[in-house]
């Protein structure tokens, strides 16, 4: 109860903004010094969601945005007026990282780039002493994923994976209440990830202008392999693999993180997928209907755990997001924030096999349910994540998402997209830290 009362104190969520004491905050060592910020892409989820979060917090924490990094001529001038006109300053453009880093101008970064670039963007912010609030999913590679864990557990810098829920009230009640132990053994986790949108992640009217001269297409690449330009796959890559795995990354990422969060457990012991492009056939690569079962337990008792099933259409929206938790004695529904005796052990069915009944007693969480449909920004959780990383820069603590759990959601994910590429179970080598896709390293391209 301890660690919720302290969670709530430090966020307020419901309130908005929380001061801090001014005394104590200026205990903090460098807490009169300004953090001065960079912003490594433009993005929309950097213009809608994180940005009005920073903006309502710099003037009370001492922080602000000096510096835009992008490599499309486009996004840096429209950053430049959009970050002048919303914070009264003068920011300075650079057309790259690189840069951006050599100007010693920036203490800590924003990275909101593609999916498949927030793994080496992090890199590069660690090795130029920067700090990152860094976009999920970490990673989509392990090759990635490996070489940022490495970068960022070598370095003094703190980094904050964009996993925003471990920022909810209502989930650190939720992890609170399992890791008590008054739930009992999870025995099912059943999430769920639907839209009906045909323009999700499609961006028509921007690629039919885009030109190859406007923006650095080999660094946009980065350690993908060189393919000739193309707009859609600069614009749209979410719905194009090697630059994303469309719905494991952008989705499932936020769902399966709080399956590891709530149970301890770091990674899946086995994942299957199915799926396919059933309803937008515009050209995308990467499923829009997907189906995932994990298996998750200890890795040296294949007799114990659990099953998480995973699905997503982009067909139809009826079910929307929902994170349901079941126990023997009942179940958890983040839905509605209620702890239920729903299909719990009752007496009639233990008496005969001689046993006793085991139902939960019926609850609710604390806090506001949080995600009301797919689109998550723009919302208290932001906004609490957000201040969490800004705090942390100051006390030099770890946040809320460390790069652990970044780590971890990224070998769910690549389990989950080696199961829906190759149609085979995929497992993990803890030893080599590496997919297996029936028993062989899986080549994710």
């Amino acid at each position: 109860m301890a660690t919720r009362r302290k969670f709530i104190k430090s966020t307020a969520i419901a309130a908005g903004a929380l001061a801090f004491s001014a005394k104590s905050y200026a205990r903090i060592l460098g807490a009169n010094d300004r953090v001065r910020v960079g912003v490594v892409g433009f993005s929309d989820r950097f213009k809608y969601s994180l940005l009005p979060a920073f903006s309502a917090l710099r003037k009370e924490m001492n922080f602000d945005i000096v510096a835009l990094s992008d490599i499309w001529n486009r996004r840096r001038d429209e950053g430049r007026a959009h970050l002048n006109e919303k914070l009264g300053g003068d920011v300075t453009v650079f057309q790259n990282n690189d840069a951006l880093y050599n100007s010693k101008s920036v203490d800590a970064v924003f990275i909101s780039t593609a999916d498949f670039q927030h793994a080496v963007h992090t890199i590069e912010a660690m090795k130029a002493g920067c700090d990152a609030y860094t976009e999920k999913p970490l990673a989509e590679t392990m090759a990635d994923a490996r070489a940022v864990l490495a970068a960022v557990r070598g370095s003094k810098q703190i980094v904050q994976i964009g996993s925003q829920r471990r920022s909810g009230e209502n989930y650190h009640a939720a992890a609170e209440y399992i890791q008590s132990g008054k739930f009992g053994p999870i025995v099912m986790v059943e999430l769920m990830w639907n839209v009906n949108q045909p323009g999700r992640w499609r961006r028509p009217d921007l690629v039919k202008n885009l030109k190859e001269s406007d923006v650095d297409w080999k660094r946009f690449l980065i350690n993908r392999p060189m393919v000739n330009f193309d707009p859609r796959k600069y614009l749209e890559y979410r719905l194009f693999w090697p630059y994303s795995s469309g719905i494991p990354g952008q989705w499932m990422s936020h769902q399966i993180d709080t399956v590891h969060w709530f149970s301890g457990l770091e990674h899946p012991r086995s994942v299957v997928a199915n799926g396919g492009i059933y309803q937008w056939k515009d050209g995308r690569t990467n499923a829009d209907t997907m189906t995932v079962v994990f298996d998750y337990g200890p890795s040296n008792d294949p007799t114990s755990g659990f099953q998480v099933q995973f699905t997503s259409r982009f067909s139809n929206w009826a079910g929307e997001t929902k994170e349901l938790y079941y126990s023997n004695g009942g179940m958890i529904n983040l839905d509605t924030n209620e702890i239920s005796d729903l299909g719990g052990l009752r007496e009639n069915e233990a008496a005969a096999m001689g046993m006793k009944a085991n139902l939960l007693k019926p609850g609710k969480l604390e806090g506001a349910k949080v995600v009301y449909d797919a689109n998550t920004g723009g919302d208290t959780l932001t906004f609490n994540h957000v201040r969490n990383w800004m705090e942390c820069v100051r006390s030099r603590k770890q946040p809320t998402a460390p790069i652990e759990a970044g780590y971890q959601h990224s070998i769910a994910n690549i389990m989950t997209t080696a199961a829906y590429q190759t149609g085979l179970k995929v497992t993990f080598d803890e030893k080599k830290q590496d997919v297996l896709a029936g028993g062989k390293v899986w080549k994710p391209y």
